[in-house]
């Protein structure tokens, strides 16, 4: 799009179905590197993805040339049919239904990627509901209780 100058930076978490813990490190790097290519060929900028055995952070640079929600669509079922194609996990593999999606400026970068970069450390100390929970109340989200990334049990 001629003459469009935009500067979009949105921070982006979704779960494996049921919050198993399934993504393991022996493949997660390389998981890592089929979404950022999915994120890439769809015009946008990866800034920064890392995760936990049962989540996913990403922090992209987003490119008006497609919904965001059509991003992650494509994202979470690609790589859904790569880990099944790979055989990676027993049994079938999918991501839970939704996303969560936080919008940054420029000047915010840092600490966002820092704290995406630093996701095995913060776990140790909270969970993933309680962390998604503050996301939500820090940005002021509306939101049902009902649709909350279940807790392990």
């Amino acid at each position: 799009m001629a003459n469009t100058y935009t500067q979009i930076h949105i921070h982006c978490v979704f779960a494996v179905r049921n919050r198993d813990c399934i993504i393991d490190n022996s493949w997660k790097n390389d998981l890592y590197k089929y979404i950022t290519g999915i994120v890439q060929a769809n015009g946008h900028k990866m800034i920064q993805i890392n995760g936990m055995p049962d989540h996913v952070h990403l922090l992209i640079g987003l490119r008006p040339v497609q919904s965001l929600s059509e991003l992650m669509k494509l994202v979470k079922q690609d790589s859904s049919k790569w880990i099944n194609k790979m055989a990676l996990t027993r049994g079938r593999f999918s991501w839970q239904e939704g996303f969560g999606a936080f919008s940054y400026s420029r000047s915010q970068l840092p600490m966002v990627i820092d704290y995406i970069r630093k996701q095995e450390a913060h776990h140790k100390q909270k969970s993933f509901r309680d962390e998604y929970v503050e996301f939500l109340e820090k940005f002021d989200v509306d939101y049902d209780e009902r649709y909350i990334f279940s807790s392990l049990e």
